[in-house]
C-alpha cells in the first residue's frame, strides 16, 4: 500500500502541542513531508522555539504515530528552526480556534 500526504497530515492533525490546544498542523509546525517510493515519510518540523517544554518529545511523537500508518516503512524527521515560527504559519482554524483572528 502506498502512502499519501493526506494520510500524513491526517495523523500530524491529531497530534497536539500540549500548551495550546491546537494540533501540529494547523499550527503550522510542519514545514515540510515528503514521501519515497519505499515507503520512507521524511518530515521537516519546528516548534515555537528551541527551549520548547516539548522539544524532546513531540518530534518523538510524531515519528511514533506517523510510523504506525501502515505502509510506512521508516520516518525521518529533522526539525529546524529556520524559518523561526510565527503566527503568520498558522491556518486560519486555528488563528480562529486561540482568537487571534486579526
Amino acid at each position: 500500500m502506498n502512502v499519501t500526504r493526506e494520510q500524513v497530515i491526517e495523523v500530524l492533525s491529531t497530534i497536539f502541542d500540549p500548551e495550546i490546544p491546537v494540533n501540529i498542523w494547523e499550527l503550522g509546525f510542519i514545514y515540510d513531508i515528503k514521501i519515497d517510493g519505499d515507503g520512507i515519510v521524511y518530515i521537516l518540523m519546528t516548534l515555537t522555539a528551541p527551549n520548547c517544554p516539548v522539544a524532546e518529545s513531540l518530534p518523538v511523537e510524531v515519528k511514533t504515530k506517523v510510523s504506525a500508518i501502515e505502509g510506512v516503512k521508516g520516518v525521518s524527521l529533522r526539525l529546524t528552526f529556520d524559518p523561526p515560527w510565527d503566527f503568520d504559519k498558522m491556518s486560519e482554524a486555528a488563528k480562529v480556534e486561540l482568537g487571534l483572528d486579526f
